[in-house]
């Protein structure tokens, strides 16, 4: 060997070696400067046990989801606060929750985004009834707003546009993806309805609502119209007991009309009531009735979400089913997703409706096609590849 090799040989040794020697104090050296472009690396990790690997990014193909799972997506449940929306999303992976009149809004914003960003493959859809007047569950976080039908009787359609479009980004910048408004039902005396409705035109209904749908949409929220197919002329009130409408034919010129037009301005969805039709459903309510659900993707050419309303603290319902037989029914009939209030059902709920798939009283195909449309609504999961 030269003795200029071995110069060198000693010199990579005594490197070596003083790299291997504990560090002493380093009272004069500055901390380097922070990498941005990813995470640190520890410098003393031993070669005996390697560094875990990175996390596999995560997996945005809803075919690779258990039938559990899609069943998960088409339910919409109500929250009371941010742990009772963490547990539901984390333990049973539901698709949508509800910010009610219950819930405490200290969860909206930041806490409500750290939840979302923990749903998968699909986002996480929030809904809340803000209509404005007397149901609005956000009033005292974004302000109030007049009635529909104050609205209607005092603004102008552009005028009532720019309103929904404000309050629209107001509840996007909460984290609200779902407005379950504008009301598109027909009346002027009905007690359940009332001011909540734009007026007993179908015109006014039309323009005013599409009006409002289209500023909620604009600011990055979804629309669902409701009650179908029209609960503002039912005999009775769905929160205290079965109602009826009047007969299909005379719906087809009054309260129906608006639907013919605002169906086929997507993206919107659509909420069906808890009111049985004459010449329709007969004594079942829409909401539990296949007939409804054609009359919205046949006659309709409907291709979007179909909600329900509540189906667990509404007397229309709730006198004749228990939660989990109220869904079944549901799904069954053509819904997508069953909406109601409280998160504790939600395990019983899914392990009959896993059962029911199972048995093939509710069809692999039909969930499967709900999953899809509710994807479609929700679009990319921005934290999908993470």
């Amino acid at each position: 060997m030269s003795i200029s090799r071995a110069l060198g040989a000693l010199t990579a040794l005594s490197g070596l070696l003083l790299a291997c020697s504990p560090a002493g104090p380093q009272e004069a050296a500055a901390p380097p400067a922070p990498v941005s472009s990813g995470p640190a690396v520890p410098t003393n990790a031993s070669f005996d046990h390697p560094l875990p690997a990175a996390p596999a990014p995560r997996s945005c193909d809803i075919a690779t989801m258990s039938t559990r799972d899609k069943l998960a997506q088409l339910l919409m449940v109500g929250v009371s606060d941010a742990a009772d929306a963490r547990a539901v999303v984390a333990d049973q992976h539901v698709g949508g929750i509800m910010i009610g009149s219950w819930t405490d809004k200290s969860m909206l914003g930041a806490p409500l985004a750290d939840i979302a960003a923990q749903s998968g493959p699909l986002s996480l859809a929030v809904s809340v009834d803000e209509e404005g007047g007397r149901v609005s569950r956000l009033a005292g976080v974004i302000g109030s707003q007049p009635s529909a039908r104050e609205l209607a009787e005092t603004k102008t359609p552009d005028e009532v546009y720019g309103i929904a479009l404000q309050r629209g980004r107001a509840m996007r910048g909460l984290g609200i993806t779902v407005d379950f408004a504008p009301v598109v039902d027909l009346t002027q005396e009905s007690a359940a309805i009332g001011d909540r409705s734009f007026g007993d035109d179908p015109q006014t209904v039309t323009e005013y609502a599409g009006a409002y749908a289209r500023g909620l949409r604009d600011a990055g929220v979804l629309p669902v119209l409701k009650h179908f197919p029209g609960h503002g002329r039912a005999a009775g009130d769905s929160h205290t007991g079965a109602v009826s409408t009047p007969p299909l034919a005379e719906l087809q010129t009054s309260d129906l009309v608006p639907y013919r037009t605002l169906v086929n301005q997507p993206p919107v969805a659509v909420m069906v009531g808890h009111m049985a039709v004459p010449g329709l459903t007969g004594g079942e309510q829409a909401s539990l009735s296949p007939a409804a659900y054609n009359l919205l993707r046949t006659e309709f050419g409907f291709g979007g979400v179909v909600y329900t309303d509540d189906l667990s603290s509404m007397a229309a319902i709730n006198q004749q089913y228990g939660v989990a037989a109220a869904v079944l029914k549901s799904l069954q009939a053509g819904a997508d997703i069953a909406l109601w209030i409280t998160t504790a059902e939600v395990p019983a709920v899914l392990d009959r409706l896993e059962q029911a798939v199972a048995s093939g009283e509710l069809s692999q195909g039909a969930v499967d096609a709900s999953v899809q449309r509710v994807a479609a609504s929700k679009g990319p999961n921005p934290n999908c590849g993470r």
